[in-house]
C-alpha cells in the first residue's frame, strides 16, 4: 500500500503545520486571483496618465515617434486630421475645442487629447484590453504582474505568521500525546506512576484522561500482584517451615514420632491444602470458569446449617449466633456457592467478635432482589481499610498474623467473586469498636414469599 504524502512526516506537529501552510497558501492564491479580476481595470488611470504624457510630448515636439507604440492624431484648427503611426486604430476620439486637456477610456482604448499653440490638438491613443474573456484574463494577469512583489511580500508574511501559529497550536495539541509516549516507555520498565496533565476537553484531552485511568488501574494491579506474590510466599512459607522443623527434629532424634508431633505436621499440611484449594477456587471464579447452577434456595435453612458447622468446627466462646430470616425468602442462586459466601462472612465475623458479642444474619426482600446482611458487634474496621477489605490477602490489622486470627485472607475475596458472579454487589461498613456490617444482594426467586413474619433463631455457640 502506497504511503500518503503526509504519512512521511515524522510528527503530528509537522503534519498540522504543513496542512495549515498549504491551506493558507491556497487561500492567498485564490484571493489574489479574485482581487486581480475585480481590480483589473484599476491600472487604466495610470494608462491614461501615461497617454496624457505622450500627448503633451507630441504637442511640444519632444516625442520620439520611433520609440512610442501609441498612435498620434493631429487636428488642425480647420478640423483636418493627420494620423501618425499607420492609423492602426479605427477608433477616433471626438474633437475638443475648449483648449483644455482631455483623457479617458472608451471601449478598448485609452486616449489623451491636449491643445496645441496654433489652436489645434494632439491626441494619443493606446489599446486597453478589457473586453471579452481573453481581455479580462489578460487584464487580470496584467494587474497581478504590476503588483506581484506586493502580493509576494504579503503572502510570505501571511505564511510565516500561519506557520508560527500552527506550531504554537500544534505544540499545545500534541504535548499530551508526547507525554503519553514518554509515559508508555516508562511503563515498559514497570513505572506506572506517570500521569498526563491536560486541561483540554477535546479528543486529545479525553485520550489523556483515559490514559491516566489506565495507568492508575495498572498501578493498582501491579501493586496487587506484588502483594499477592509476597502474601502467597508468606502463607506457604509458614507451614512449610513448621513441617521442615519437625522433620529435622525427627531426623536428628530430638523429637519422637509420637501422635502429637504427627498431628501438628498433619495440621500444617491441611493448612497448605486449604490455601492451594482457595487460590485455585478464587482463580477459577475470577476467570468465570466455574459454572453456577442456579436454582431457588431457601436462605433460612442455609443460614442455620452454617451456624451448626461453625459451632462444631470452631472454638466460639459466648458468642450469640442469630438468624433473622423469613422462612419463605428464596433466592435464585447456586446453593453451594452461596453457602460458601455465608460461611466465610459468618466465620470472619466470629473471629473478630469478642466473648459476649453477637453475630446476626438477616435477609430482606427488596425490589426483585434479596439483601443479606451479616452484622457483628466486634472490634470494627478503620475507614481507611474498608475500600481494600475484599482484596486477596489484605489485612486490616497488619500486626495480626494468620495464626492469631485464623484463615488465609482469601475468604472475603472469594465471597466478592461469587456475589458478583450472581450479578450482585457486596459492601462493608464499620465503626471501630462498634462492629461491622457486610451486605450483599442476590436475585430473588420467582417463588419467593416475602409476606411471612420474620423469625429469629438464636444459637449460643460454645467451644
Amino acid at each position: 500500500m502506497a504511503m500518503r504524502p503526509l504519512e512521511k512526516l515524522p510528527s503530528i506537529r509537522a503534519k498540522l503545520g504543513l496542512v495549515i501552510v498549504l491551506a493558507v497558501g491556497m487561500t492567498l492564491v485564490i484571493s489574489y486571483l479574485l482581487i486581480g479580476f475585480y481590480l483589473r481595470n484599476s491600472p487604466k488611470d495610470s494608462e491614461a496618465i501615461r497617454t496624457l504624457k505622450i500627448a503633451n510630448q507630441a504637442a511640444t515636439g519632444q516625442l520620439n515617434l520611433a520609440t512610442v507604440s501609441a498612435e498620434i492624431i493631429w487636428r488642425s484648427p480647420d478640423g483636418s486630421v493627420t494620423r501618425i503611426d499607420g492609423a492602426q486604430y479605427s477608433f477616433l476620439p471626438d474633437a475638443y475645442t475648449d483648449g483644455v486637456p482631455h483623457w479617458g477610456i472608451v471601449g478598448n482604448y485609452t486616449f489623451a487629447s491636449v491643445p496645441t499653440a496654433d489652436g489645434g490638438s494632439v491626441t494619443a491613443m493606446q489599446p486597453s484590453p478589457s473586453r471579452g474573456s481573453l481581455g479580462r484574463i489578460s487584464a487580470t494577469l496584467g494587474f497581478l504582474q504590476s503588483v506581484w512583489w506586493q502580493f509576494l511580500l504579503a503572502g510570505t508574511i501571511a505564511g510565516v505568521i500561519s506557520l508560527i501559529i500552527a506550531r504554537w497550536l500544534a505544540r499545545g495539541m500534541t504535548q499530551p500525546m508526547r507525554d503519553m509516549a514518554v509515559a508508555s516507555r516508562a511503563m515498559e520498565t514497570g513505572d506506572y506512576t506517570r500521569r498526563i496533565r491536560t486541561r483540554s476537553r477535546d479528543e486529545v484531552g479525553q485520550l489523556a484522561l483515559a490514559f491516566n485511568r489506565m495507568s492508575a488501574e495498572l498501578e493498582v494491579l501491579e501493586q496487587s500482584r506484588r502483594d499477592l506474590v509476597a502474601n502467597v510466599s508468606h502463607e506457604l512459607k509458614t507451614p512449610i517451615t513448621a513441617i521442615r522443623a519437625h522433620l529435622e527434629n525427627l531426623a536428628d532424634g530430638v523429637e519422637e514420632p509420637n501422635p502429637e508431633t504427627l498431628q501438628v505436621m498433619l495440621a500444617q499440611t491441611e493448612r497448605l491444602g486449604r490455601l492451594v484449594d482457595q487460590l485455585l477456587d478464587l482463580s477459577r471464579l475470577e476467570s468465570g470458569e466455574v459454572p453456577l447452577h442456579l436454582a431457588p434456595v431457601a436462605l433460612g435453612p442455609l443460614v442455620h446449617r452454617v451456624f451448626s458447622e461453625i459451632s462444631v468446627g470452631r472454638s466460639v466462646t459466648d458468642i450469640e449466633l442469630r438468624a433473622d430470616v423469613s422462612p419463605g425468602v428464596l433466592v435464585e442462586a447456586d446453593e453451594e456457592r452461596i453457602h460458601q459466601v455465608v460461611f466465610n462472612l459468618v466465620d470472619n465475623a466470629v473471629r473478630f467478635t469478642p466473648p459476649g458479642g453477637t453475630v446476626t444474619v438477616s435477609a430482606r426482600p427488596e425490589d426483585r432482589r434479596v439483601e443479606v446482611s451479616v452484622v457483628d458487634t466486634g472490634v470494627g474496621i478503620a475507614p481507611e481499610h474498608l475500600p481494600r477489605l475484599f482484596e486477596r490477602f489484605y489485612r486490616a490489622d497488619p500486626a495480626r498474623s494468620r495464626d492469631d486470627g485464623g484463615g488465609t485472607g482469601i475468604g472475603l475475596a472469594i465471597a466478592r467473586s461469587i456475589v458478583e458472579g450472581h450479578g450482585g454487589r457486596i459492601t462493608a461498613s464499620s465503626e471501630p469498636g462498634r462492629g461491622t456490617v457486610i451486605t450483599f444482594d442476590l436475585p430473588a426467586a420467582s417463588a419467593a414469599v416475602t409476606t411471612s413474619a420474620p423469625t429469629t433463631a438464636d444459637r449460643r455457640a460454645t467451644q
